[in-house]
């Protein structure tokens, strides 16, 4: 059988995610998102569509690279204002049975003994749909906001990083043993028995902690785990730690090198090339008719803030394309901040790329697959990109709220069923066991985190 593709809404909790000014369309309801209702729509129709989850993207900060400032930020709502994700994702969990969330959340500002509580908490809330997108903060404007006076430099983030996880592990994973929670009723019988439960003792370079899991274990222990970073230590880090990977890429070589790197990771790790799922970011646009997905496409391109885009590009790169004109070609500069989206912007086959190129809404400003036409124009491209690349499926980007994904519900998902290329029904179970058919709801044995567990 054809390999099922794995789908996720890519969405932020900001009046503008992956393109700047899509929230000034006439039909986007994009500046509801300080409401309940709106996520759980945006839940109900990514259940109705059988995706896996929605993926919840997260900056905890503000993009004040571009002109030195935030002015371009704030005018375009470059997800600024942004508000917290977790939050959301209890109203979505109780409108919906199946659907998982992977919420993004940056260690570098929490600890571990924290925040191990409230993702068993969100675990439980979900019954056991709750991912992590380990993230470590790169922005300067978070550094000074938390008190300090410069994030960490790139690779000492992920130092941080594997000794947040091995906290973190010790936590979810060994602090209770099974069976420790009796709930007994009768008299003189435990709650907990408090032989099955653990101290845990960390002595890190970067965290220190000493005391118990405040939350019982969740129906899967540790959350499902999510990683986006794509540099060569980020790689690493993914395929050491990640169940899933979100990926981008201009071109099927690049991503197909990507996918290849991680899953070396994944092996050099102890783990199986496959014990990741790998999603790509894109961009897809989808009517009944090739013309009419034509026309959606240069309709939304009318409301694309240049100035917004360019300050989620510096953003993201470190670089101030205020000081470059539109048509200067990018130049690769080693920075601090996401050194992927530098490599790919500027170390991509063909001719060199542009500011201007950036802010197109078209393939080249997509940062991935852009994809416009009819179901099985879009179908086609996008069993393309996974049988040429090796992906196992796409986060798709954030448009115009709610039709792009009700249009990709409506009209792709039974194009892609057709074909026998996507599910036509859940399978049973906690995120991990519906993302890997036949396991168990706790980490793979293989995996770092489960060496942990206690027994």
């Amino acid at each position: 059988m054809s390999q099922h593709i794995h789908l996720n809404a890519f969405h932020m909790n900001t009046p503008a995610h992956s393109w700047a000014g899509l929230w000034r369309h006439p039909r986007d309801r994009s500046v509801e998102h300080r409401s309940l209702d709106y996520w759980v729509d945006l839940a109900v129709t990514a259940e109705r569509g059988l995706f896996d989850g929605v993926f919840l993207a997260d900056v905890f900060g503000i993009y004040d690279v571009y002109g030195g400032g935030v002015d371009a930020t704030l005018f375009a709502g470059s997800q600024a204002p942004s508000h917290d994700p977790m939050l959301t994702v209890p109203a979505m969990a109780h409108a919906t049975k199946h659907l998982g969330f992977g919420v993004t959340a940056n260690l570098t500002y929490e600890h571990p003994y924290q925040f191990t509580r409230r993702f068993s908490t969100l675990d439980h809330l979900t019954g056991g749909r709750a991912g992590w997108n380990v993230v470590t903060g790169y922005l300067e404007s978070t550094a000074r906001g938390m008190g300090q006076t410069q994030a960490r430099e790139h690779d000492a983030r992920y130092a941080a990083g594997e000794d947040f996880l091995e906290a973190a592990y010790k936590l979810w994973e060994g602090s209770w043993a099974e069976g420790a929670v009796r709930r007994d009723r009768r008299a003189g019988q435990p709650y907990t028995d408090p032989t099955r439960i653990r101290r845990v003792v960390h002595n890190g370079p970067y965290y220190q902690v000493d005391g118990f899991n405040l939350a019982d274990p969740s129906p899967q222990r540790t959350p499902v785990l999510y990683q986006a970073g794509a540099s060569g230590r980020g790689k690493a880090f993914a395929g050491k730690h990640a169940e899933c990977v979100f990926l981008e890429g201009q071109t099927p070589a690049i991503v197909a090198q990507a996918a290849r790197d991680i899953r070396q990771h994944a092996v050099d790790a102890g783990r199986g090339a496959h014990d990741v799922l790998l999603y790509l970011g894109a961009t897809v646009i989808v009517a009944p008719t090739s013309a009419e997905a034509r026309d959606l496409q240069a309709e939304y391109a009318q409301y694309v803030d240049v100035q917004g885009q360019l300050a989620l590009l510096s953003g993201w790169t470190g670089i101030d394309f205020s000081k470059l004109d539109l048509d200067q070609p990018i130049e690769y500069v080693k920075s601090n901040a996401l050194q992927s989206t530098v490599e790919n912007l500027t170390r991509r086959a063909g001719r060199p790329i542009t500011p201007r190129d950036m802010t197109r809404f078209d393939q080249t400003g997509g940062r991935g697959p852009f994809i416009v036409g009819d179901p099985r124009e879009v179908a086609d491209q996008l069993i393309a990109w996974v049988d040429e690349t090796g992906v196992d499926g796409f986060n798709l980007r954030r448009l115009v709220v709610p039709e792009t994904l009700q249009g990709f519900v409506d009209l792709v998902v039974p194009e892609l069923q057709n074909r026998g290329r996507y599910r036509t029904e859940y399978a049973p179970g906690t995120l991990r066991e519906k993302l890997f058919a036949g396991r168990g709801p706790y980490l793979e044995a293989s995996h770092p985190g489960a060496q942990y567990r206690a027994l």
